[in-house]
């Protein structure tokens, strides 16, 4: 299991335009998510993430769980399948009660298209990814803009990235983003 530490933020595209030029050039990367879960919420409501993403030619199935410190536990493994994904996510070591979950299967939810420029930035102890991302959330058949950027914790200190971010934050006019892309996709295809 990974942990996953980030720090999201709402921006405009001539924001993301700015960070591109000054901070890239960076890794694009073509994302089309689609999130899963059971016919009744069940991953949902024990607030799991279960994402197949196709990322440029590959793809890779993802489970996000809470953790006791407020950050994400996160398992990864290539996948052509959601099926295959969970099996294989559950021999990596992802938690037993997802197999008992998604016993009945799941069904797609909601979703995401977006493009992913993707740059590595030093702090003072490590380093951090700086996503710059542009693109659309999809569900309940409409779709809503997608334009964020992500800090995320690569090494080091969690205190490193969170000044990175902060001072990204501050130079660029950036506004904290408290809901991950699911759940406001989720909220989407919810009608909210």
């Amino acid at each position: 299991m990974g942990r996953e530490f980030e720090l999201k933020y709402a921006a405009s595209a001539e924001v993301l335009t700015a960070l591109a030029e000054k901070y890239g050039p960076g890794r694009c990367i073509h994302m089309e998510s689609t999130y899963f879960d059971t016919r009744d919420n069940r991953l949902s409501k024990a607030r799991m993430t279960l994402r197949l993403r196709k990322e440029n030619d590959e793809t890779v199935c993802t489970l996000k769980t809470p953790l006791p410190d407020g950050s994400r536990g996160e398992w990864e493994c290539p996948a052509d399948h959601i099926q295959n994904g969970i099996a294989a996510l559950m021999a990596l070591g992802a938690p037993s009660v997802l197999g008992e979950l998604t016993a009945e299967g799941v069904v797609p939810v909601c979703g995401a298209r977006f493009t992913r420029c993707a740059i590595d930035l030093p702090t003072f102890d490590g380093m951090a990814e700086l996503a710059l991302d542009s693109g659309v959330l999809t569900g309940g058949g409409r779709e809503i803009p997608l334009c964020e950027v992500e800090i995320e914790l690569k090494s080091g200190s969690e205190e490193a990235a969170c000044a990175l971010a902060k001072a990204l934050a501050a130079a660029y006019g950036l506004k904290g983003e408290s809901k991950s892309k699911f759940r406001r996709a989720m909220d989407l295809a919810q009608g909210e």
